[in-house]
């Protein structure tokens, strides 16, 4: 399988050189910039022997150097694997993969870390590559056996061990499911070990990837790897509408990106009143009505229907002066002597100086300019040359010149030699 990215023939990509073999899926997918590489150690320090590998799309190990092999990203190596032994493409190695191991692992030891045999030959890479392009085969006979079952679950990915002695099954389901006698069926058609992971929809969507609502790759397929919880308040608190189609993803939950500047909107909101403090004035009292965050303004309205519901901008500071004051038992005047000046932006004067923005250019009916025909000069007139101008005959027999005009005769006036 290669790149869906890269242009090649057969499925090969033409620029990575991985030969069809990328285990990410996609160029870039789930990489790692080693940011440690010209950083030497200090003296008496030896190198870390772990080892992160990456598997296909976005499952990482990591795994023990033990016989000090050189190995560098982008190496594909066989490890451990239980049983037989696995295909591998190397993402950090060194300091850097002790640095990964202590943020995702951090109770892992490494002398428990499974081993690396060696770097792949090509009898590895064509067996894994031959084993690569029968998952998306098995997926759909897999489909076809859950469905003869009457299991209401959904197999989404398929990945092989790279001897092709072990298949993983990925899928999702709303509730437990019992598929033993599904195991049976599915070794008997596919001749190998079965394993069966359940998954949520959100690694289901990084699985398969895709295009999200602002036109980019989905973030769970490319670069997130840690999904965290995501709540309505989080809208809440960035003042979006809360709207089911817009906040889901393609997974069906909530979007992952509502989490991204949820601290800094927290962090601003600290500044501001709570909305329920109502503002009492000589004129009346006022409620909270909208908050401008970016501009740092609060928007005030007179619950008297005689002041005509006006909305009044106030800076936060002011705010807090007028509950300041409530709290002393002191009213001001009105919220129109704390009131704060907005100014609009004035747009530019737009003019039609071209005319290139009438939608109705085109459906102008443009006329066909006839042909005139060419009139003899003067001095052809003077010499009395011939015209060579020639009418086509109606019959279509050719360029023919025109018989002359017989007179006719009126049939009451007869000949003198007829009697």
């Amino acid at each position: 399988m290669g790149c869906g990215n890269c242009s090649g023939s057969n499925g090969v990509p033409a620029g990575c050189k991985s030969n069809g073999a990328c285990a990410s899926g996609g160029c870039d997918k789930m990489s790692v910039f080693d940011w440690l590489t010209n950083m030497e150690l200090p003296s008496g320090m030896s190198r870390f022997d772990g080892v992160e590998i990456r598997f296909k799309n976005n499952r990482k190990h990591f795994y023990r150097n033990i016989d000090g092999l050189s190995l560098v990203p982008g190496d594909v190596v066989v490890t451990e694997a239980s049983p037989g032994h696995d295909v591998g493409v190397v993402s950090a190695v060194g300091e850097l993969a002790r640095i990964q191991m202590n943020r995702k692992q951090p109770n892992q030891k490494t002398h428990e870390l499974r081993k690396i045999y060696r770097k792949a030959h090509e009898n590895d890479i064509e067996k894994w590559k031959e084993a690569r392009g029968l998952e998306t085969e098995t997926m759909y006979r897999a489909r076809e056996l859950a469905l003869k079952h009457e299991l209401s679950m959904k197999i989404s990915d398929v990945e092989y061990q790279g001897d092709r002695n072990k298949a993983t099954f990925y899928y999702t389901a709303d509730e437990r499911v019992d598929f033993r006698a599904l195991l049976k069926s599915m070794a008997d058609a596919f001749k190998v070990r079965i394993e069966m992971k359940q998954i949520g929809a959100r690694q289901e969507a990084g699985r398969l990837g895709g295009i999200g609502s602002c036109g980019r790759e989905l973030c769970c397929a490319t670069w997130l790897n840690d999904f965290r919880s995501v709540s309505t308040s989080a809208a809440r608190y960035q003042q979006l509408s809360l709207n089911p189609q817009k906040l889901a993803g393609q997974c069906g939950k909530l979007k992952c990106c509502l989490n991204y500047e949820l601290d800094q909107y927290i962090e601003a909101f600290k500044k501001f009143p709570s909305n329920d403090i109502r503002l009492e004035t000589k004129k009346g009292t006022a409620v909270h009505q909208k908050t401008d965050i970016f501009k740092g303004l609060m928007w005030y309205a007179y619950l008297d229907p005689k002041h005509g519901g006006v909305h009044v901008p106030l800076n936060a500071d002011r705010v807090n002066e007028i509950i300041a004051l409530n709290k002393k038992g002191q009213k001001p005047e009105g919220l129109e002597s704390f009131k704060e000046v907005v100014f609009t932006e004035k747009l530019p004067d737009y003019s039609n100086v071209v005319g290139q923005d009438d939608l109705t250019r085109f459906d102008k009916a443009f006329k066909k300019k006839k042909k005139k025909k060419k009139r003899p000069n003067q001095n052809q007139r003077k010499q009395g040359k011939p015209q060579h101008t020639q009418a086509k005959s109606k019959s279509g027999g050719g360029n023919k010149p025109r018989p002359k005009n017989k007179k006719k005769s009126n049939s009451g006036n007869k000949p003198n030699n007829q009697k």
